[in-house]
Order: C-alpha cells, then structure tokens, then sequence
C-alpha cells in the first residue's frame, strides 16, 4: 500500500518544541509535465515557501538563531537567501549559503543567479575548493562548509558575513559539524565585543529538531508547511537478498508499465555498482519489443567528468525514457527535471574510522531514514510522484533515524589540526554539536604528533612551527607533511603534482565497455614503481600537449579533471611560494620522489607476508592491493598507500613502492614501537 511520506509534526516534533507553523495557501503547484513553460518569476511565485513569504521575513528580522524545516522542493535554499537580501536584512555584510556538496553549491548558485537575472560572480557567487567564482560585489555567496571553515582560520569572527545559513545541516558531514561550533563561537564572541551581529540559520527538510534547537542557544523551529506534490511510497514483500538485482527489475518493470514521458532515478552506491547496470539496463533494452520504446541511461557520480554529469538535467531524446543510475550525490539541493520515479535500493557507501585498529575503511551500509526520506523527496518535485523502496516496511522500521555524524566515524587528524589553527585553546573540548569519542581525538593527536605537527604538554595540544606551515593547505595532514618535505628531496614539483592528482576525482576514465582498449593505451604509461608515479606520467604527457581534448578522449583521460589538478596545483605552489619554499625538480630521478613519498605517509605503509598477503604495518590489519592499482600482479615488499577500500575484504589505493630503511629513516622511534608490538 502506498504509505505518507511525511509523518505528520507531531511525530517530528516532541510536545513543547518551539516551532512556528508557517502555513500555505493550497493550489499553487508547479504546471505538470507537457504544459506550457512558466517564466522564472512565475515559477519562484508558485514555490510553497513564496506563500509564507511575509511572515517568515517578519520572523527572521527579528531573531538571531533559527531551524528551519522545509520540505524537499519547498523552495526554502534557493528563495530564503533572496527574501534576506530583498528584504535588506544582513546587506552590510555577505550572506553565506553553506552546502556539503560542490555540485550543489554550483548548481544552486546558477539557479540564483539567474532568477536575479545578475551574471554569475557577481551579486551571486560560489566558492568551492579551489575555484572562486566571486567578486568584490558579491552579496549571496553559496559555498561549502569546507570553504567558511578555511575563511575562518584568517577571520574566526567571520566578521565579512552578516548572515550564515548553514543548508543541508541533516548531513552532518565532519566540516558541517565543525562549522557549526565555529560560527556559534564567532556569533557569541561578535555579541560580546559589540561588533555587528551575525544572524545563523540552520536548514533541511529532515533532522533531529530538538538538538539543533537546543544546541543554537533553544533556538524557535520555524516549519515551512506543504510539499509541492504527493508521492506515494511502495515496499517490497519480503526481504531482497540482491538490491542490484531488485533494481534491475523495478525499473523494466516501470519502463514497461508507465508513460515513456516519466523518467527513473535509482540511487546504488558507487562508480563500478552504477557502470554495471547501465550496462546491463543498455543491453536488456535493446532486445525488447517495439511497444516498450527507447531508454536512455545516464550515470551519475563524482568522478565523471562535469560534461557528462550535466547529462542528467538534460531531457532525453523524444520517446525516449531517461533512466539516472546515481550515488546520494542526487540525494540533496540538486532539482533533476522529469523524474517521476525513485528506485531506492536502501544502501550507502561511506567512510568508517576505527580509532582501536587505526583504519578509515570505505564500506556500503545501510542509509537512515533521513536519508530514505530525502530520497523519496527527489520524486515530487514537478509532479507527483512514486519511490519504490527495495526494502520491506518492517526494515524501514529498523533503520537509524538521522545518519550518524561524519565527525563520530572518522579519522579526526585533519579537524584537530584545522582547530588549533582557528585558535581554539582546549581542542580536546571543543563544543561540537555530537561529541566524538575521546579515543578518536586522542588517535588524531597522536597521527599529528608523530607527524611532528603538535607538542603535548599536560592537557595541553599546541602547534608547533611545522604544524601551522601543515594547516596553510587545504590538504590531509598526511599530504601538508609530504609536501612541506620535498625540498629535502629536491622533489617540489612533482610531489606538488601527485599531490595534486590525489586531491581531485580520478582523473582516469574507465568504460567497462572498452577494457581492452584502456588496458592498450595506458601501457606506455605505466610505472612498476607504482600509482604515483603512473598518474605523474599521465600528468607531464597532458601537459605536453597542453591539454589538448583530443589526446584525452584517446587516452581515456578526464580533461575536465585535469584542468582541476592544474587549478589545484597552482594553488598550492602559491601557498609554497609564499612560504619561501625551494621549487626544484627531481626530473627523471624517480627514486627521490618515491622517498620522499615514504617519508610523508609511512603511517599508511604495507608488508608483504610470507602467504603472499599484506599486512598494514600501523595496524596490523590484513590488507591487499586493489585490482585497478598498477602493482596488482606484482608483489613488493613494502608499499605506501593513499587509501583503503572495504568491500569483501581491505584493499589499498594508489600504491606506491617504497624501501623498508625509508621507512625506518621516516620515523625511527614509531616503527621501533610497531616492531615492538608486532614481536609481543
């Protein structure tokens, strides 16, 4: 049976919550499929939020804190910054519009920016990891929570900003939760030395009210009423042992039965899940009979080049059904036109850290129902309509209601270091929103101390001088280290590129398709000394033709990537510019970058064992190289690795090959410890 989608407010709200209802007229809804374009003006009119549009200027001018709850397609992130400005409510300063995803802050800020009718960059811009779109003009800046936090670092009292609103916050990504406490600190501290208030509004369609209320100083709810259109939820019977399999099904199921006009989401969990079912999806359509028309898929996920992730806004050919296979990268902020159905499959693929075995694993589990709910939310924008949940009822019940903050499951390394350089004295306390254990803080301060970024004195963690060159990137601490090294190596350059490399979504694409073709051309490039230096060969090949499309469509390169880590490069050789740092060369002495690699990440090295296995020297953790690492059919004896995979068992990524007395060079007295342990 179809099920409500939303469960009423008494159920989101416990008795005695502050809240205001805002409510909405009925009968404004978006036209339907197949009528006749709206313009802008009209469209921003028939927004739910546009009906409570006095009123909630009238509540907002008058408080300092506020949660605002609003349905998925009510209009609430890219309207309630506008009514601010409009209304001249925080125009002596910016109003920031945070977001935990680059392409939503990007998209967003587009969307507003032409309701404005302004050119991008100027009124509205954005501001994501190293690209800036703004201006001395700019007045609506949507950013990602990463990016305040770095502004912060030179500014804790945010003092450009008039208003911050915090969007998305049910994602508690770990910059999220630590923005959060910085912008509670820099309002508190703006009122206590009389300077210009600064307004903090937190937003989402789905969270844990009562805390964000509680944790914002009691801040009053302000629940903006009425979804845009009905969407009925659908269960399945019994238990599916394949979602891939239950996916596949659902949607040639709906391909049959349902009008070609009405197109599919299906969120899976990753690039490889996506690639084989598009495939799949593609192969299976072609053999159907004529009365089932034409389908076209589309996927969806980080690493895709920008071109073919704007596919998706993109309609499909006339007749044609177009079918998005994506990860949770559609789950929130991003509006994708025509889609009728939400195919569910329930999972996720996130990080883990634990703080006993020292490992961050990236493994598939199950969403929450914040999650689900956002998902089905994806359906009712334009129209009403369906989300098919390959899950049964009663396994719905089970799921965790709000996602587990980033912050309680992650290594803590990199938030330790960003907070000592935002000055916070008792780092240990810090008043985060879900307090993170206090073995993973104890963890992080021991990777920054081994690093040689903290000294501990009593209860005391102070950066030392190596630790604030560390916190000038926009980089793990791992990486800042590796970096601020190389001119030891006389490296500089080309560990500026591989860090590079390693900052942004792959910069290799690879069609399952065309195996044989990717394995043919990437031969000349391939290094058995490792990933790092492979993607270094890539990397000095493109720029030697400067980048010309035409070599990277042939060498299954991602030119738009590329581009990035050019951009990203860049940044970070101004920032070692800055610091007065030796640029050299190594030119073609690859054995000096490789040290200098070793002497960066020892904390992430492998030994090969006597069964062939490897075994995560910090940890102890079996582990094995992934099959797309260039060392797979080999068998060094000692590696570095950038990261590890959990799927049916730990894999390392990006290997690089490295010398057991580097390691040892690296960090005597830490791997006299490790020995130590290991012989116990």
């Amino acid at each position: 049976m179809p099920q409500d989608p939303d469960p009423p407010p008494a159920k989101r709200f416990k008795p005695g919550s502050p809240f205001f209802r805002l409510d909405k007229k009925p009968g404004m809804l978006l036209p339907r499929t197949g009528q006749a374009p709206v313009s802008v003006d009209a469209q921003r009119r028939q927004l739910p939020i546009y009906q409570a549009k006095t009123q909630l200027i009238n509540q907002l001018r008058q408080l300092h804190n506020a949660v605002i709850i609003g349905e998925t397609g009510s209009g609430k992130t890219t309207q309630i910054p506008q009514y601010l400005y409009e209304a001249g409510i925080g125009r002596q300063g910016i109003i920031a519009v945070t977001q935990p995803r680059r392409v939503a802050a990007i998209s967003l800020s587009s969307r507003v920016a032409e309701e404005k009718r302004v050119q991008l960059g100027k009124i509205v811009g954005y501001t994501v990891r190293f690209e800036d779109v703004t201006s001395s003009e700019t007045k609506l800046k949507f950013m990602t929570d990463g990016m305040l936090l770095r502004e912060a670092i030179g500014d804790p009292l945010l003092l450009r900003y008039t208003v911050v609103i915090l969007d998305e916050a049910h994602e508690r990504t770990v910059h999220t939760d630590v923005l959060f406490g910085v912008v509670k600190s820099a309002q508190r501290k703006r009122a206590e030395q009389n300077k210009v208030p600064l307004k903090v509004l937190v937003m989402s369609a789905t969270m844990d009210v009562d805390l964000f209320s509680q944790y914002f100083n009691n801040s009053p709810v302000l629940y903006l009423e009425g979804r845009q259109h009905a969407i009925q939820i659908y269960y399945t019977k019994q238990r599916q042992s394949d979602y891939l399999q239950a996916a596949l099904v659902s949607v040639f199921q709906i391909h049959q039965e349902a009008p070609a006009s009405h197109d599919i989401l299906v969120f899976l969990t990753g690039q490889e899940e996506i690639e084989a079912l598009a495939r799949t999806c593609r192969d299976i359509a072609k053999h159907l009979p004529d009365t089932c028309g034409p389908m076209t898929v589309i996927p969806l996920y980080a690493s895709l080049p920008q071109a073919q992730q704007f596919r998706v806004f993109q309609p499909a050919p006339k007749g044609s059904r177009k079918v998005i296979l994506s990860t949770n990268i559609a789950e929130t902020s991003i509006t994708i036109s025509g889609i009728k159905y939400i195919i569910d499959t329930g999972m996720v693929k996130a990080k883990r850290f634990n703080p006993d075995s020292g490992l961050e694993v990236l493994a598939v589990q199950r969403v929450s129902k914040a999650q689900a709910w956002q998902r089905a939310g994806r359906a009712g924008r334009e129209d009403a309509g369906s989300c098919y949940r390959l899950y049964t009822e009663e396994e719905f019940d089970n799921f965790a209601n709000m996602t587990v903050p980033e912050i309680q499951r992650c290594n803590l390394a990199s938030v330790v270091l960003q907070l000592l350089a935002l000055g916070v004295s008792d780092v240990l306390n810090f008043d985060f929103m879900s307090k993170p254990s206090p073995e993973s803080m104890r963890t992080a301060v021991e990777q920054l101390n081994i690093l040689g970024a903290v000294d501990r004195k009593d209860e005391k963690v102070l950066l030392t001088p190596l630790g604030k060159k560390m916190a000038s990137f926009p980089l793990e601490p791992r990486f800042s280290k590796t970096l601020l090294i190389s001119p030891d190596f006389s490296c500089t350059e080309e560990i500026l590129t591989i860090i590079s490399l390693l900052s942004v979504d792959s910069v290799l694409y690879n069609p399952p398709a065309r195996r044989d073709d990717v394995l043919a051309v990437r031969k000349k490039f391939i290094s058995s000394e490792g990933d790092h230096i492979t993607l270094l060969s890539i990397y000095r090949a493109f720029k030697k033709v400067n980048g010309n499309k035409e070599w990277c469509r042939e060498n299954f390169v991602n030119s738009r990537n590329m581009g990035l880590v050019s951009e990203v490069r860049g940044q970070l050789r101004d920032i070692c510019i800055k610091m007065n740092m030796k640029l050299e060369s190594s030119q073609s002495d690859i054995a000096n970058i490789r040290r200098c690699l070793a002497h960066g990440m020892f904390m992430n090295a492998a030994q090969l064992q006597l069964d062939g296995g490897y075994v995560a020297l910090d940890t102890q953790q079996a582990v094995a190289i992934h099959p797309s690492s260039v060392l797979f059919q080999a068998k060094p004896a000692y590696v570095v690795f950038n990261e590890l995979l959990h799927t049916s068992r730990c894999y390392m990524r990006d290997l690089c090959l490295v010398d057991a007395d580097w390691l040892q060079e690296a960090a005597p007295e830490y791997f006299r410890r490790k020995l130590r342990a290991t012989k116990s």
